[in-house]
């Protein structure tokens, strides 16, 4: 016998919480320190909890809802293609399919005019590696230790930070190299400039594995969750030329990055680099229903035009995925959030040196465009994290005491281990930018006491 359940939007805080603790679990969390927020609303750069509770979304969720809450020209879409044509097979074709492809082909670099669509950025990854091993014919996959690519059986394996433990041996083939990081760099971190000795020690590792082997070099364009890690001028142009010169494909995942995150369409524009394969999803609808994609080089493309090409979805293609990201794409242009994007970015990165200056705690800001984090040290001299790299829940207290207070002064971020993100909405104006760094400003008295 089902229960007898409130109607929508009818419960309180308490039983949302209750009911959601008692039957759903929760990600990369245990279930019984769970606290979640019970949200119910949400527009621009604002999300209300059920007790009345307002919060500035200063992550934009997962760093996804780009062109802010509740739009309602995307709303307006998603309902009235629900109303013409919800679903058909992803054998079928249709207009929004039709317009979406035409509409990433225009925006896309290079000739990446092909996309094959996937409901988000781990199973786009997924397809990107098969497509890679096929069209290539070899198996390996070099990725970065500093990577989150998702959490399939394949995004997993790709990825190098610790959430891949749980999920070894992984798939076969998949080798780990070292990131752009200049802060915690082994080779030039003490250096006057960046010495890109990370891309001779991808060479090395190309040649030590057999170039003939090695199907592709995977990485985040701008390393997301594992600490916004920009990459110096020339990786990207190095890492190009050295892909090109072994016949290796250069796969930039853009699930984070893309979609003006960063003050450009996809960051690999800053650098003026065209990758073979490109994943993306997040931004494409901002999160208002699910939707991923590989977009591919013409010539990856010709390649499956007498093969079957190797992978399906049920929901491939889905008719209101794709029309919500038809209308996500035009909200961005009308409202010329990249542009803006660019510009608050502007304002970002000054306000960001300038809590770095003001707090001993904080050892190193990084940001592009709306794309930023707060790096968190007990000493700046060694550079010491505040909390150990993949801290225990029990290793976290002065971070949840930092969480804590963002939640009770009306600031909603991501914190991971010693660092926390600046990755509002691209639609924020200066006021309600500003507004977020001074409960940031407040809240870093906190993280100073721990200063040594």
């Amino acid at each position: 016998m089902v229960e007898t359940v409130s109607r929508m939007g009818e419960m309180g805080a308490e039983e949302i919480v209750a009911l959601c603790r008692r039957y759903t679990i929760y990600e990369w969390s245990a279930q019984d320190a769970i606290d979640p927020i019970p949200v119910v609303r949400a527009k621009g750069v604002y999300f209300w909890d059920a007790r009345g509770r307002r919060y500035l979304d200063f992550n934009s969720q997962l760093m996804n809802v780009n062109i802010g809450h509740g739009d309602e020209r995307v709303i307006r879409a998603i309902q009235e293609q629900a109303a013409r044509l919800p679903y058909v097979n992803p054998f079928m074709a249709t207009e929004p399919r039709a317009r979406l492809g035409q509409m990433l082909a225009e925006i896309a670099p290079g000739d990446l005019n092909k996309v094959f669509f996937t409901l988000g950025g781990a199973d786009a990854n997924e397809n990107a590696i098969k497509i890679a091993r096929l069209y290539t014919g070899r198996h390996k996959i070099i990725a970065r230790y500093r990577s989150y690519h998702g959490a399939t059986a394949g995004a997993i394996t790709l990825t190098g930070d610790p959430r891949r433990w749980p999920a070894e041996p992984g798939i076969p083939g998949v080798i780990h190299v070292f990131d752009p990081y200049r802060y915690r760099c082994r080779w030039c971190m003490r250096e006057a400039r960046c010495t890109l000795d990370c891309l001779n020690h991808i060479e090395d590792v190309i040649q030590f594995e057999g170039p003939h082997t090695v199907a592709a070099v995977f990485i985040e364009t701008v390393t997301g969750t594992n600490g916004i890690i920009i990459p110096p001028d020339g990786y990207l142009q190095g890492l190009r030329e050295i892909c090109h010169r072994y016949g290796i494909l250069l796969i930039c995942d853009e699930v984070m990055s893309g979609f003006g995150r960063t003050g450009e369409w996809f960051a690999v524009n800053h650098w003026n680099v065209v990758p073979d394969l490109m994943t993306v999803a997040k931004g494409l609808t901002s999160g208002y229903l699910p939707l991923g994609a590989v977009l591919m080089a013409e010539r990856i493309a010709e390649f499956f035009r007498e093969r079957p090409f190797p992978g399906g979805l049920t929901y491939n293609s889905h008719p209101l995925c794709l029309a919500a990201a038809i209308a996500t794409l035009q909200v961005y242009q009308e409202d010329h959030l990249i542009e803006n994007a660019r510009r608050m970015g502007e304002i970002l990165a000054r306000e960001l040196a300038r809590l770095k200056e003001r707090h001993p705690s904080v050892g190193d800001v990084r940001s592009i465009g709306l794309f930023g984090v707060i790096e968190l040290v007990r000493n700046r001299e060694t550079r010491e994290p505040l909390v150990p790299f993949n801290a225990r829940p029990s290793e976290m207290g002065i971070m949840n005491r930092l969480r804590e207070f963002f939640l009770q002064n009306g600031l909603y971020t991501f914190i991971r281990w010693n660092t926390f993100f600046t990755n509002p909405p691209l639609c924020i104006t200066e006021e309600e930018l500003m507004e977020g760094i001074e409960i940031i400003d407040r809240g870093l008295e906190i993280t100073d006491d721990a200063v040594v």
